[in-house]
């Protein structure tokens, strides 16, 4: 079984992180550390929530990891985008 060091979740992170802000258009307002940042706490969000669904996120290979840090990513950048336009607005 394939296990990733700190080196491994750094560039899954960045890659996810860097996809997600893609997907979000967020991607100009974040440089490379952000990016990194945002994949892997999207990591840990995408998985609590995946294993909360009932998923095995634990045997699912490079693949699913890098697919549940990118789900994690796109959802707290949108949690974010919320978060400011409230507090822009309101």
């Amino acid at each position: 079984m394939l296990t990733l060091g700190v080196i491994g979740w750094i560039i899954i992170g960045g890659l996810a992180g860097w996809v997600g802000g893609k997907i979000m258009h967020s991607d100009a307002h974040m440089g490379v550390v952000l990016n990194v940042v945002v994949g892997i706490v999207g990591g840990l969000l995408g998985g609590f929530l995946l294993h909360r669904l009932g998923v095995n996120v634990a045997s699912g290979g490079l693949l699913f990891s890098f697919l549940t840090c990118l789900l994690g990513a796109v959802i707290l950048l949108a949690i974010v985008k919320l978060v400011r336009r409230g507090r822009v607005s309101g």
